[in-house]
């Protein structure tokens, strides 16, 4: 334990006693103030209540008497309190001496950059417990956010070498005369660039989105006619693969929101074509909206390949990758789902992910509040 440990620790006991001698010193110098200027008084009335005459050597000597003993019983009691209040202090210091320690050297550790520390159980009142409670809740956000950076970064790495190996394959080939600049050559290269770029504007997009910087163009649109828009849009895309796409707004109607038309388009788009990505052949992806609770609920629904419960949790991170479909997939950033959250988080709603389980179809489920 290092030395700032050691002096929080040295000081804690001492500080604790200092705060108890001022309180019990302040006790005993107003208990024997009012002692001195009340008690002699009234004790004096008492004697010559009990028949004492004013003058009598006897009196001096009694209340000479009350005066010592009252002063004996004060410092008794005084000294008795101090040794009670070094008691005490010694006992609370030692008690909190340990889980302020642990917490303190947990902290150390965070901040060198260790974020599995946690502060074990530290059974020391409900105050520090909870104050160990929310430092541990914390330290797992940041190892959270730390674990997502660095698979943000591998991912990134990822996403930008093929199309890097792809232009530096090209460029030595046209520099050494292997490769002719010809429709297919530029087709690649012209491929590999718009992939570079759509990545390029993603990042900035996402980034932009979650730090609340998104421009809106805010509009109250009848629900019904924004899905229609994304059926039109993704529907023949969906028939040349044989996937059946599905749109019942039967319950949408009246249903009205207020929402950027061209964002909550972006946020559909991505939503169907991960649904048409991850769904074969013959599958069913059904687009519905009704109502409930004050909000319109807009879900995507397949019959594709399902999340497992990890999968669904990080569904929305960037750059995370589920499967290999995923993976081998370079029509997208891989932040589609990351973008579409953030602009439903603008638009103050919601989007969740769910799956049964691998196999058995995921679930996209937007809440949004209906327009006044």
């Amino acid at each position: 334990m290092n030395k700032r440990v050691n002096k929080l620790s040295k000081g804690l006991a001492p500080r604790l006693l200092a705060g108890q001698i001022l309180v019990l010193l302040a006790g005993a110098l107003t208990a024997g103030l009012v002692a001195a200027v009340i008690g002699p008084p009234i004790f004096h009335d008492h004697l010559l209540q009990a028949g004492h005459q004013e003058n009598a050597p006897e009196l001096v000597h009694i209340e000479m008497a009350y005066r010592d003993a009252s002063l004996i019983a004060s410092g008794v009691s005084l000294l008795i309190s101090l040794t009670g209040a070094t008691a005490v202090a010694w006992f609370l210091a030692r008690r909190l001496r340990q889980p302020l320690a642990q917490m303190t050297d947990a902290a150390r550790e965070l901040s060198r950059g260790h974020y599995s520390t946690r502060v074990p159980h530290v059974g020391a009142g409900t105050e520090l417990e909870t104050l160990a409670g929310a430092f541990n809740v914390m330290a797992a956000r940041l190892e959270g956010v730390e674990d997502t950076r660095r698979r943000m970064l591998s991912d990134l790495a990822h996403e930008l070498r093929t199309p890097i190996a792809t232009l530096s394959a090209y460029h030595e080939g046209l520099h050494d005369g292997v490769v002719t600049l010809g429709d297919d050559s530029r087709l690649a290269l012209t491929a590999q660039t718009e992939r570079l770029e759509r990545l390029a504007e993603d990042i900035n997009e996402v980034s932009t989105a979650e730090e609340g910087h998104l421009a809106l163009d805010i509009q109250r649109h009848k629900v019904a006619d924004l899905l229609w828009a994304a059926y039109g849009g993704m529907h023949d895309s969906y028939s040349e693969k044989g996937i059946n796409l599905v749109l019942d707004v039967d319950q949408a109607t009246g249903l009205e929101t207020l929402v950027d038309p061209v964002r909550f388009a972006q946020v559909m788009t991505n939503l169907l074509t991960n649904a048409h990505r991850h769904t074969p052949a013959g599958g069913t992806v059904t687009l519905t909206a009704t109502r409930e609770d004050g909000e319109a609920i807009i879900t995507v629904t397949d019959t594709g390949d399902g999340m497992t419960p990890e999968q669904v949790q990080h569904a929305f991170e960037r750059f995370y990758r589920g499967d290999s479909a995923r993976t081998n997939d370079q029509r997208g950033s891989g932040i589609g789902l990351t973008i579409s959250k953030a602009i439903i988080d603008a638009h103050h709603g919601g989007l969740t992910a769910s799956s049964p389980g691998p196999g058995k179809g995921s679930c996209f489920t937007i809440s949004l509040s209906l327009g006044r």
